[in-house]
């Protein structure tokens, strides 16, 4: 697997960074600290750092969506930040959720700042996100990001349903994963197309795009929530496992009907924490249990259907590589 992010990506960066500061620099001190820590520009004194940060992919979802319906990719900026800020606003309020107390190698915002802070932080980001997409002056466009918002906090409220039960089916567990990751990749294609002054049925190819492209991604996140590298993706490892999350490999297996997804039901129906030995076991039994191909496969399934969008789309033959190789790096990333 690789983690090297295509270069037309990378470049979107020189756009929307200054872009996304500007914005941030639009909070109260307080919360522009916190926020600052959490987006990796400062250490926890509020010292700049030179490294750090998440892949961006939102954004730059959005910049080469304009692209592909040739207008200029400053025209989607605000959306490109405002899907941005509303991830990261997930982010913090996720990482409360979970008890996660690292991400990217460092400590979570409410592990550092406090519960509270990482709260409001992240409702003053879901703000901004409005604020700045409203300036836009498309209507069209603030529909998009405030419907992927309520559509993210069902699935995140669906993931949080799931912790306390052992019947989750596959297809809400799928219709979860939409919600948490798919809706928002959705958004981030469509506000794009949409402030690129797109067809309605080239805005409409573009979401589908982007909405296969996020269930692809979420799919690839929960594989790497067991079996990734600790050193990579910074988590523990067998780390979605210690939590006995219902991940989509995980309702997979345990709604194959094998003995194997049997014991894994056992196994997480107990109250007590797993040991070493019993997390290993699981990943064992998912694997074994043909759910780890199956998720494999539909991850590339998924991509298949976003590369049939993009086909019928026919974007600039630039912009329709860079696409291309983002969907290469959705399925073959490792963090």
């Amino acid at each position: 697997m690789t983690a090297t992010l295509p270069s037309e990506v990378t470049a979107t960066q020189a756009l929307v960074q200054p872009a996304l500061r500007e914005a941030v620099g639009e909070l109260r001190p307080a919360m522009r600290r916190i926020v600052s820590y959490h987006l990796g520009w400062t250490d926890e004194h509020g010292e700049p750092r030179s490294s750090g940060g998440g892949k961006a992919l939102r954004p730059a979802l959005a910049l080469l969506a304009a692209q592909a319906v040739r207008a200029e990719p400053e025209a989607a900026l605000p959306g490109a930040v405002a899907v941005e800020l509303v991830h990261n606003f997930s982010l913090l309020h996720d990482d409360v959720m979970d008890g996660d107390t690292e991400r990217r190698h460092r400590p979570t915002v409410w592990r550092l700042f406090g519960t509270p802070a990482a709260i409001l932080a992240g409702d003053a980001l879901l703000t901004l996100a409005v604020d700045v997409v409203e300036r836009a002056g498309d209507p069209a466009a603030t529909r998009c990001l405030t419907g992927s918002v309520h559509h993210l906090i069902e699935g995140q409220s669906a993931d949080v349903d799931f912790e306390g039960r052992l019947d989750v089916g596959l297809q809400e567990c799928l219709d979860m994963a939409d919600g948490k990751t798919g809706a928002l990749m959705r958004c981030a294609a469509q506000v794009g197309a949409l402030l690129g002054r797109a067809s309605p049925v080239a805005a409409q190819l573009l979401a589908d795009f982007g909405g296969n492209l996020g269930m692809a991604f979420q799919l690839v996140d929960d594989l790497l929530g067991i079996w990734g590298s600790p050193e990579v993706t910074g988590k523990p490892v067998l780390a979605d496992l210690r939590v006995r999350k219902k991940s989509v490999p995980v309702v997979a297996a345990l709604d194959s009907r094998t003995a194997d997804g049997a014991r894994l039901r056992e196994l997480y129906g107990r109250t007590d924490p797993p040991t070493e030995e019993e997390l290993h076991t699981m990943a064992e039994l998912i694997e074994r249990s043909g759910a780890l191909a199956w998720t494999r496969d539909r991850a590339q399934r998924y991509v298949a259907q976003a590369q049939t969008c993009l086909d019928r789309l026919h974007p600039p033959p630039p912009i329709h590589a860079a696409l291309t190789d983002l969907t290469r790096f959705v399925l073959e990333r490792d963090r």
